[in-house]
């Protein structure tokens, strides 16, 4: 009972009571909210350091090994170049004059430049032919004889694969070299052309690919990639951390600490470290913390100032809102009492008296709505039947036209079998019954119709249906196909002194979230102006039909604005009309 009492009592307090109270829980909670944060933003140091810098030393490499990655299809492409191979050839070919020669190292110098002034990160390219001579484009750096004898000696063995020359003091660019072996048009023989070696510009692409902070340390090994003159050359990992591939620790160098993250390249087998001044890092967890305390402390303020600014100035507005909606109940609703009887369980402060008026307004408002929407759908379903009401005497005009035809020329007692159809066709065009009815219903309608126009029409009408199984029990609007069926017959068709095929497609398209029908004809087409008076409703049908806009509204009358009538043609083309429907079957 006490319990009671003291939820009652503060249900009906005064809002600025309730605001004051609610301020100072606001100020305690988040008094302890921030000490909080305080103490997860110290549990969260080690994460963060790891996640950023894991991050961001794996989009460097990433970046790195992809450009490297492209400069070595270009060495490839290089190799194979047709144009290189076949001057490489001329050039071993001991008939070849020295003049000759000459003019083909010229050509093939011209070459290489194709590639050296595309590339960036190329310095030089350098292809030394099979008489030893180099023929270069480029910043060209003359390689010693030592050198050159080893990417020879490497190239060779490696048959046509790439081989590397880390930097080191006397060139800052890492070198790749890549036997030339003839394979250019019927030349499969793989003999030795030369060697083409590419001097790529590592600083370059670290400086624009690695990240701004700290530093990278690239290791092949116990060799040294990048850079040149490492500040760090002892940077290394124990064989548990080793066998890992990548992770993180603290180590000192120079007398300072750092936090130096490691990731293994999968494609080059490159070891990758980023040394980051520890300091630095920690600094920027202080500013965070700080921040949130800055930020809970200003908050606080704001809220304060606003609570108590709020609750001198709520009252009054809310008063004034109470009196006006007692007017308004006084004015055109005052014979209606929607006010529930038990009245208790509604709190007795301003909000509460708000609550009660606002509650009469959308109860009545809803009334109105609910009135006002089962009139619209009256009048949406008078509106469908008196469509569906006119297709009636179209069908009978046609067929009766039909029948009459056949009695006058044939006089056989096949006309009972039109009669029959004729007799399915009035059946259920004239029934009253469900407005939507299964595809497989709709399709023996045009069964009926096909069976009396064949009669007439003889071999000129050629009629097929490509209609999955599985889509014959969807629900569509009664006659609606028939009377697309009946325009390809008299457009397509009856113009027509050869054979004319008309066919019948559904499909769902899982895409667009719709089932469609097709109705498609190898007629002669429309033209344009007379395609776009058929699409707006202008086109009658010759003075007879319905006319597509009749189809277009029970459809959108029946599941919505979205779906409707699409109809496409070309004069000299087939004619395609096509009825969007819903995917599912409306009737779920």
């Amino acid at each position: 009972m006490r319990k009671r009492f003291g939820f009652d009592f503060y249900r009906n307090m005064r809002i600025r009571n309730k605001l004051s109270l609610l301020i100072a829980l606001i100020v305690a909670l988040s008094f302890s909210a921030t000490l909080l944060v305080q103490q997860y933003a110290f549990s969260i140091y080690d994460s963060q350091i790891y996640s950023k810098s894991s991050q961001v030393l794996n989009l460097s490499s990433s970046a790195i090994e992809a450009e490297l990655k492209r400069i070595r299809q270009i060495s490839y492409n290089v190799t194979a170049d047709g144009q290189i191979q076949s001057l490489l050839k001329k050039i071993a070919n001991p008939d070849t004059s020295d003049y000759d020669r000459l003019l083909l190292r010229r050509d093939l110098v011209d070459r290489l430049l194709n590639y050296t002034g595309t590339e960036p990160y190329l310095l030089s390219i350098q292809l030394y032919d099979a008489l030893g001579h180099e023929n270069a484009a480029g910043n060209v750096k003359a390689l010693n004889d030592a050198k050159i004898a080893d990417l020879l000696s490497r190239s060779d063995e490696a048959e046509g694969e790439q081989v590397l020359r880390y930097p080191d003091e006397s060139d800052s660019a890492l070198v790749t070299a890549r036997k030339v072996r003839a394979y250019e048009g019927t030349d499969f023989s793989l003999k030795r052309l030369g060697m083409l070696v590419i001097r790529i510009n590592i600083e370059r692409i670290v400086r624009e690919n690695a990240p701004a902070e700290g530093e990278l340390l690239i290791r092949s090994g116990s060799d040294i990639v990048y850079p040149v003159h490492p500040a760090f050359a002892d940077v290394g990992l124990d064989e548990e951390e080793s066998r890992n591939g990548s992770g993180y620790f603290v180590g000192s160098f120079g007398g300072e600490r750092y936090f130096v993250s490691h990731i293994e390249s999968g494609n080059s087998g490159w070891m990758y470290f980023n040394l980051t001044p520890f300091n630095q890092i920690f600094e920027r967890i202080i500013f965070i913390k700080e921040l949130v305390v800055f930020v809970f402390v200003g908050l606080l303020i704001v809220v304060i100032a606003w609570g108590f600014r709020f609750s001198r100035s709520l009252t009054r507005p809310i008063d004034d809102l109470i009196a006006r909606m007692r007017l308004a109940e006084r004015g055109n609703f005052e014979e209606a009492n929607l006010l529930s009887i038990d009245t208790a369980s509604v709190p007795r402060d301003e909000v509460g008296l708000l609550h009660r008026s606002f509650r009469i307004m959308i109860e009545r408002i809803n009334t109105l709505i609910t009135e006002n929407f089962k009139s619209r759908l009256l009048v949406k379903e008078t509106e469908f039947k008196a469509l569906q009401a006119q297709i009636n005497p179209h069908f009978l005009y046609n067929t009766l036209e039909s029948i009459n035809w056949m009695a006058k020329i044939n006089r056989q007692p096949q006309i009972s079998q039109m009669v029959e159809a004729l007799g399915f066709l009035l059946r259920n065009s004239i029934s009253l019954g469900d407005p939507l009815i299964p595809l497989r219903e709709e399709l023996g309608l045009v069964e009926s119709y096909v069976t009396i126009q064949k009669y007439r029409f003889e071999e000129r009408l050629e009629f097929e249906t490509d209609i999955p199984e599985a889509l014959l029990g969807r629900t569509i609007p009664k006659l609606t196909l028939q009377p697309l069926l009946e325009n390809a017959v008299n457009y397509a068709v009856e113009p027509s002194m050869s054979p004319c095929r008309i066919v019948i497609r559904a499909r769902e398209s899982s895409a667009e979230g719709l089932l469609l029908l097709t109705v498609e004809d190898s007629g002669p087409g429309m033209d344009p102006r007379m395609l776009e008076r058929l699409r707006s409703g202008e086109a009658r049908g010759q003075g007879r039909g319905i006319g597509l806009l009749n189809i277009d509204e029970r459809i959108k009358i029946a599941f919505g604005e979205a779906y409707g009538v699409r109809v496409e043609s070309e004069p000299g083309q087939a004619t395609r009309v096509t009825l969007a429907l819903p995917a599912e079957d409306a009737r779920t």
